[in-house]
């Protein structure tokens, strides 16, 4: 009896929602809210799914030029090389390299700008960051012990005004004792090569140069640490932690959750910010179902009346206009999931091909480093967006159905 009541109620409802009214008005409020839910919907899915690539594309540019952990000692790594070899048996990392880490400037006639200096062995560190892949002009293998040579990003490259084959003098904060007094230890390194990776912190303020040409002028015995590149960056911290289990407790493992912690939680932040704000278009568009059930309401007295009378109970009618609303929510929804999930799989082609009717860009590549929009759709987010939707509009009926479930028959007929 309980199945033949549900087939029932949801007869109705449906016959409700196809039904052509007599006010006009509640239809035009229906289809928009409808319209409503599926432009939430949609903008939900997209926006998400563009945060998703810019998050993806920073977190690629930068762990592609820092590191996944590190391993450091305040007085240098002494056996280095013993270290490496331990690391090698871990499955999970797909490679090391030692690293001298200090800071300095950089002169060129009369133009000063600091920078991050880093010493490394170019064949190695091509295991653990993606600068070869990076370098616009000339190339790192360039970098020979002995030579001084040096490789920079290209909008410190542009601030000194350098030019391939150029002379640059970098100033160690170490001095030298000299007749004349103390002096800062100074020398003059050759650019052989330019790198771009497209973030700001790289490309202005990072120069490359050979380990030992850095332990010599730095007055370093041995590298600051070690790099390393793990197979899956979120695997990183548990690896980190491993490691640092099993070397000596004068050794720090540093992950990269750790280094840009705060840079990646605020990311976090602005996608969950976002994600409520858009919500709220959701919002709206329910409270128009909650409108056009009211009126709906309202239109169908003398039918709620006349089931009661054939022995409708208030929950059935409570049903009706439940299944009324949610149907509207779900094609909304629907429409709203199709839309964005196209958008998204299709925002790289669709967003140039924008800009070339409007005749200009969006993200003009001499402002902003990432000049293209990128999507990384999740279909967890889709879900979670489709559910939270579903919510809103299934809250936004029950008002309208409970006004509906009590109207008495004899009021309603009172007038027919």
């Amino acid at each position: 009896m309980q199945i033949m009541i549900s087939q029932y109620e949801t007869m109705i409802g449906l016959r409700y929602v196809r039904a052509r009214r007599r006010n006009h008005f509640i239809s035009f409020i229906s289809m928009s809210s409808i319209i409503g839910v599926a432009l939430g919907v949609a903008a939900l899915i997209t926006v998400i799914s563009v945060m998703n690539g810019f998050e993806k594309e920073l977190k690629d540019r930068i762990l592609g030029m820092a590191s996944h952990a590190v391993i450091e000692d305040s007085n240098g790594l002494k056996n280095w090389n013993t270290i490496i070899e331990e690391i090698k048996n871990y499955s999970d990392i797909e490679g090391a390299a030692p690293y001298v880490h200090a800071e300095g400037m950089l002169t060129k006639d009369k133009i000063v700008n600091g920078a991050i200096i880093r010493g490394i062995l170019p064949d190695e560190e091509t295991k653990v960051a993606v600068v070869a892949e990076k370098i616009i002009k000339g190339s790192l293998t360039e970098l020979e012990s002995g030579k001084f040579n040096i490789v920079l990003g290209s909008e410190l490259v542009r601030k000194l005004g350098l030019q391939i084959g150029d002379k640059v003098t970098l100033v160690a904060p170490q001095a030298n004792l000299t007749p004349a007094g103390i002096m800062p230890r100074i020398k003059r390194f050759k650019l052989v090569a330019i790198f771009e990776v497209g973030m700001h912190e790289f490309d202005s303020g990072l120069a490359l140069i050979h380990m030992d040409d850095s332990l010599k002028l730095f007055k370093k015995k041995n590298p600051t640490g070690i790099r390393l590149k793990t197979n899956n960056i979120l695997k990183a911290p548990r690896i980190s932690r491993e490691i640092a289990s099993n070397l000596s407790n004068n050794y720090r493992v540093i992950d990269w959750t750790q280094r840009h912690s705060n840079f990646f939680r605020a990311l976090k932040t602005e996608k969950t910010v976002m994600f409520v704000i858009l919500t709220l278009i959701v919002a709206v568009a329910a409270f128009n179902i909650i409108s056009t059930l009211v009126m709906a309401v309202s239109d169908k007295q003398s039918d709620i009346a006349v089931l009661r009378t054939l022995g409708a109970s208030p929950r059935s009618i409570l049903k009706i206009f439940i299944i009324q609303g949610v149907v509207i929510g779900i094609i909304g929804i629907m429409i709203g999931v199709l839309g964005g999930v196209w958008m998204a799989l299709n925002i790289e082609t669709l967003v140039p091909a924008l800009e070339k009717i409007l005749g200009f860009k969006f993200l003009s590549p001499d402002v902003y480093y990432i000049s293209d929009l990128p999507s990384d759709m999740h279909w967890n987010d889709v879900i979670l967006v489709s559910l939270v939707s579903f919510v809103l509009c299934l809250l936004a009926t029950i008002y309208p159905a409970l006004r509906a479930a009590k109207i008495l028959p004899a009021e309603a007929l009172r007038y027919e």
